[in-house]
């Protein structure tokens, strides 16, 4: 019979029992469904710790990861350990001594293909843990030699197979039927091999060709004690090393969460589906389906997507892709991820983005994903704002909020520090100053005032330094703030959470002075955007302005818009006197003065924006005059004209008393 595997739809919601959340990922056994040919089929849900549910422990599956219990078998076999210590420095060690040895006698090293093959045969001789660093170093052009670059991209998906009777076996033990039977049919050989798995093309009975990738052997062993080790030495580190305020044991467990959610193949399924509804709707990004009945721990069937690695420039251009187009999908597709939703991709090395042969931007692979929490999501906009806009103070702020520094760290010294490493952010390419110069230079400042490494960062930046290497591959004048800030600017716009109004306020105003220029950035910028709806601001500008929390930037708008209209009266009216005077004549009228330079560089602003909003898509004058009429019956819009009203009366009466007074 073959064992079936439900989507996450149809399962019951259990609460993890490590913090309490809402997880899908354990599932029961609950009944035997037949075929339409008559055969019994088991319907799995999830194939938990069968001793555990036995015994009606509350044990920590082992599906996930789990330090304490991991330590605990170790510390019981320390030649296991010290034997795995040795296989890896001995190597390691003595290919770190080649490298010293040829570069002694003369050779070239970065230009040796020979050491290069044998830096990946390393890499790949080491395992799993390994080849993840391998391949994170293949995205990175800046870094990486030429010849090493083209060795260390092999590890995304040419690594040595393991032998197809294992994984035929794995197939029957996860789906309870051997190949022939759940596949109609199915390559010879894998189409690729992977750190954790390998791939095959199949056919469904059904006649969709699918993926079909299968773990590898003795992959939770080989992984388990690597991370055991590696966190010893990072505790080590962080005891001993008082320079150290990093949470470095909190980054190792929050990357060993992720390779062992890594490890599950149901939970990769249900990161797929939850990919697909977050972002499966955006232009020209396409997700693969799951195919459930054909799904378990090991095993994982999904649709076959036929495309090409990105970073394969040649090819994507034989086929007439634009190649930088769909890095621009890819940067805003990974902006909803970080900034929107915080459910992200973990992992867009070239092997897991495919351009698809109509043009879409397809992802692959979803075992390794993370999620940002809002108030950090809130925090990571406001610092995109902050370093735009050159407000270091407003920066030194956001990195408190973001658990980097400590409520009470003296801000004062850091700010200008901030200055001086972002000093030329804005507009400059990827090759000169990205992601991970900034990084670089973060880190130095890092080492020199009391900042901490929070653990969610480190998953943050190895995927926006993985896929700003594929941008820099496929052109190095990529410009990071250029492409992030449309979207960060149309956030702050359209966004009713109160951290980005507030924020917005501090943008638009200081020392109770309004800066148009800055309104003018954000509407320039946000048009840009490719979901940016001008009547989508118009409605909800017109909510937030009617609303307590608007009231100040209303104020502060009223105000500005006098002082507008101000100018435009004074300008008016000393042409028309001067019309009088020079060319009718009539020099007993005397010359009204025009506007002020302050009151003309208002009215110069909003003449700007006016044109901006004609520029913005979606912005028709036939519709927007109904829109009005629409709104005129609105109470909010009533209201926030009766406030307005109120006002303009207010200020124009002032004005005139303070003129009698005054003559």
């Amino acid at each position: 019979m073959i064992v079936k595997t439900l989507p996450p739809s149809s399962r019951p919601i259990q609460e993890d029992s490590r913090n309490g959340t809402d997880s899908r990922g354990e599932l029961d056994v609950i009944d035997i469904v037949p075929e339409e040919n008559g055969t019994p089929s088991l319907v799995v849900r999830s194939p938990r710790l069968l001793a555990a549910q036995k015994n009606g422990a509350t044990a920590e599956p082992e599906t996930l990861y789990d330090p304490v219990s991991i330590a605990a078998h170790y510390q019981n076999r320390p030649l296991q350990v010290l034997r795995r210590i040795f296989a890896v420095l001995w190597p390691t060690l003595s290919f770190a001594f080649g490298l010293w040895s040829d570069s002694k006698r003369g050779i070239v090293v970065k230009n040796d293909r020979r050491r290069a093959t044998q830096l990946r045969v390393l890499l790949t001789q080491l395992g799993p843990a390994y080849i993840k660093i391998g391949q994170a170093l293949s995205t990175r052009p800046d870094l990486v030699p030429t010849v090493y670059l083209e060795e260390l991209t092999k590890l995304q998906d040419q690594l040595p197979p393991f032998p197809n009777e294992l994984a035929y076996q794995f197939i029957k033990e996860e789906l309870g039927a051997s190949p022939e039977e759940v596949y109609a049919e199915l390559s010879a050989q894998p189409i690729a091999a992977a750190s954790l798995g390998q791939v095959y093309k199949g056919k469904l009975k059904t006649g969709e060709e699918v993926a079909v990738k299968v773990q590898r052997p003795d992959l939770r062993e080989r992984i388990t004690i690597d991370l055991y080790i590696l966190r010893n030495i990072a505790a080590w580190v962080q005891k001993t090393v008082k320079r150290v305020r990093s949470d470095l044991v909190g980054i190792l467990d929050e990357l060993g969460d992720r390779i062992f959610e890594e490890m599950d193949y149901i939970h990769e399924g249900e990161n797929a589906e939850r990919f697909f509804e977050l972002y499966g709707h955006i232009k020209d990004i396409y997700v693969p389906k799951i195919y459930w009945e054909y799904t378990n721990r090991r095993v994982l069937t999904m649709e076959w997507i036929n495309g090409i690695k990105l970073t394969q420039t040649e090819e994507i251009s034989t086929q007439g892709i634009n190649a930088r187009y769909l890095i621009e999908v890819g940067v805003q597709c990974s902006l909803r991820q970080l900034l929107e939703h915080g459910f992200f991709h973990a992992d867009p090395h070239p092997g897991n983005l495919l351009a698809t042969p109509d043009g879409k931007l397809a992802y692959l692979d979803f075992g390794m994903m993370s999620e940002i929490k809002p108030p950090q999501r809130y925090g990571l906009i406001e610092a995109i704002v902050h370093v735009v806009n050159r407000d270091f103070e407003g920066l030194a702020k956001d990195y408190v909020k973001l658990d980097f520094l400590s409520p009470e760290t003296d801000l004062t010294p850091i700010i200008p520090a901030f200055a001086r490493v972002f000093a030329d952010a804005q507009g400059a390419s990827v090759a000169d100053l990205n992601i991970k110069s900034i990084t670089d230079e973060l880190s130095a400042l890092m080492y020199e005032y009391p900042f901490r490494v929070p653990p969610y960062y480190a998953l943050i930046i190895r995927s926006l330094v993985t896929l700003e290497g594929i941008a820099i591959f496929i052109d190095p004048n990529f410009k990071v703030l250029s492409e992030a800030y449309p979207y960060v600017s149309k956030r702050l716009l359209t966004d009713q959470a109160p951290q980005l109004r507030a924020s917005l306020q501090d943008l638009l105003f200081k020392d109770g002075r309004f800066r148009w220029n800055r309104l003018e950035n954000l509407l320039r910028n946000a048009r840009n955007s490719q979901d940016y709806d001008f009547n989508l601001v118009l409605n909800q500008g017109i909510e937030f302005l009617s609303s307590e929390r608007g009231a100040f930037i209303l104020d502060k708008l009223v105000d500005e818009s006098v002082n507008g209209l101000d100018a435009l009266s004074k300008n008016v009216l000393h042409n028309f006197t001067s019309l009088l005077r020079e060319r009718v004549g009539l020099t007993a009228v005397n010359e009204t003065p025009a506007a002020t330079v302050e009151q003309q560089q208002t009215l110069e602003h909003i003449k700007h924006i006016l044109g901006i909003l004609r520029e913005t898509r979606g912005f028709d004058p036939l519709q927007l005059a109904t829109q009005i009429s629409q709104l005129l019956v609105n109470s909010d819009v009533q209201r926030l004209g009766q406030q307005i009203a109120n006002r303009f009366t207010q200020k124009a009466v002032a004005r005139l008393i303070r003129q009698l007074l005054a003559s």
